[in-house]
């Protein structure tokens, strides 16, 4: 059986303390969250990008710093 559920919410002020990679913040109602991807083709494409360009000097690493995970 399926739940349909339209809820209204307002958040005024909302701190997060941490977050780690898989993290899921929900609000609303309790359930199941289930994945779902969608592809598509809005632009009309029809061959494949052409292949990126690396930059002289450029670093392969992330932009921002990234903490490990925290165990609690």
């Amino acid at each position: 059986m399926n739940f349909y559920i339209q809820q209204s919410i307002h958040i005024n002020f909302i701190k997060i303390g941490g977050v780690t990679n898989s993290s899921v913040l929900q609000i609303g109602s309790a359930g199941i969250i289930k994945p779902q991807t969608n592809l598509y083709n809005t632009g009309g494409f029809t061959k494949p990008a052409p292949a990126g360009i690396k930059p002289e000097g450029m670093i392969l690493a992330p932009s921002v710093p990234l903490q490990a995970a925290v165990r609690g």
